[in-house]
């Protein structure tokens, strides 16, 4: 898919308050420093435009989150969500997920939600998936003991890649239902904007949940 570049996108990067910059800086000590309390912080990679985000914050003001977004002109319209909220418990990074390991620090973060990431379709750059081993190797570097990713997708053969990497890896799969709007799973659950629009044509939503 083909982003459009919205003029004065990567300007605001840098001078909009609810956007971390030098998040290496933080490594560490996100809870304390940035927050300024002790609460459980949990991250989206790939927040797109923050719906998810910004609604998870308001409904849980007892938790931290963080956005990582990397492209500027997608995350200028999470901002402009995060600008109508009188929430304090939510903040952006322009930032891509390959150096998660670079800005937190071992089990610093509690939770980790992948929501329809891009599936990456051609064999060679199974890499770049953010269900692969590799980057469940990152996750495992910065995920506390008891914590958790959640997974969802419209895309069958990622869900089914996911599913044999996070057994290739050792970890487990507490949760997983290939209909989530016709499962257990489906109460609470909050929508992205790429999920509301599967949502109204009733195509199935895969996900699962992983722990160690």
């Amino acid at each position: 898919m083909r982003l459009r570049n919205i003029p004065g996108a990567k300007e605001e990067m840098l001078v909009n308050p609810y956007v971390i910059r030098d998040p290496e800086t933080r490594k560490g000590s996100w809870k304390q420093e940035v927050f300024g309390n002790g609460r459980p912080l949990y991250v989206e990679i790939g927040c797109g435009k923050g719906r998810f985000l910004c609604q998870m914050a308001e409904e849980h003001p007892e938790v931290s989150f963080i956005g990582i977004e990397k492209f500027s002109s997608v995350l200028l319209r999470a901002l402009q969500k995060r600008a109508a909220m009188e929430a304090d418990n939510l903040f952006f990074l322009r930032f891509d997920a390959e150096g998660l390991t670079e800005i937190f620090g071992p089990g610093e973060v509690d939770r980790i939600y992948l929501n329809f990431s891009d599936p990456w379709p051609k064999d060679r750059h199974w890499k770049r998936r953010l269900t692969s081993t590799e980057f469940l190797k990152r996750y495992d570097a910065v995920l506390a003991p008891e914590g958790a990713i959640e997974f969802k997708t419209d895309n069958e053969g990622l869900f089914d890649f996911s599913v044999e990497s996070v057994k290739e890896y050792g970890w487990q799969i507490p949760v997983l239902t290939r209909d989530l709007y016709h499962s257990p799973y489906a109460e609470g659950n909050v929508l992205t904007e790429y999920e509301d629009r599967f949502a109204t044509l009733g195509k199935p939503i895969f996900k699962m949940i992983i722990r160690r």
